[in-house]
């Protein structure tokens, strides 16, 4: 589901609670279509928080797979190049995260929403067209190596970031700083200023809380 359906699924849930045809609703940053965790969504009056809700740190969970690139530098596109890893280890790693670290710049995905003469870029891409974007400056705050697996090639961070960062095009900038591909298979916001997934309530779920709450 996108972030876009699960807030239409809640503006109708909520809506449908208080009587109203439509309640003003909106999320405070999307999540990529594979992505899971936590969307900040506000209603009402809160709205107007959201433009500062998105500037908030940022914390994510991701796993990579080490050794091949797709077009979108996570699993919504098939593997289009494979490069070695023998060389790949568990220094070369840490090496590499710790030079990812600060204010570094970064070109977003091209499956991605950023604008491109008025142009959603994924739209462009989606459509054929061929997409050019310019890196941009980003703030990473702290990147963890959690595990590493050298006989499937996969490793999981630890991300804490600025807004803005993509975390598919961090992947893509790890493995070509190892001297390899990378793509993320995982990706989990767990964290949006002050408000950790411990302390979301899942979807399935909203319906429950809207009663015991309203």
């Amino acid at each position: 589901m996108s972030s876009f359906g699960a807030l239409a699924r809640v503006r109708y849930l909520i809506s449908k609670k208080v009587g109203v045809k439509r309640i003003k609703t909106g999320h405070a940053g999307t999540l990529d279509p594979l992505a899971t965790g936590v969307l900040v969504l506000c209603t009402g009056r809160k709205t107007k928080e959201i433009e500062t809700l998105q500037a908030h740190t940022k914390e994510y969970r991701a796993v990579l797979k080490l050794g091949s690139t797709t077009p979108s530098f996570d699993r919504e596109h098939t593997v289009d190049f494979t490069y070695p890893t023998a060389h790949v280890t568990r220094e070369l790693i840490l090496d590499t995260l710790n030079g990812m670290k600060g204010e570094i710049m970064q070109v977003p995905p091209v499956y991605s929403a950023c604008k491109l003469n008025g142009a959603r870029a994924y739209k462009l891409a989606r459509g054929g067209k061929e997409v050019s974007l310019q890196a941009k400056p980003i703030r990473i705050d702290e990147i963890e190596l959690i595990d590493f697996n050298p006989s499937e090639m996969t490793m999981e961070i630890r991300v804490v970031c600025g807004k803005g960062t993509y975390i598919r095009s961090l992947a893509r900038d790890i493995g070509e700083a190892m001297d390899t591909g990378a793509h993320l298979i995982s990706l989990c916001r767990t964290r949006v200023g002050d408000v950790k997934i411990e302390d979301c309530v899942t979807l399935e779920n909203f319906p429950q809380w809207l009663d015991e709450n309203y």
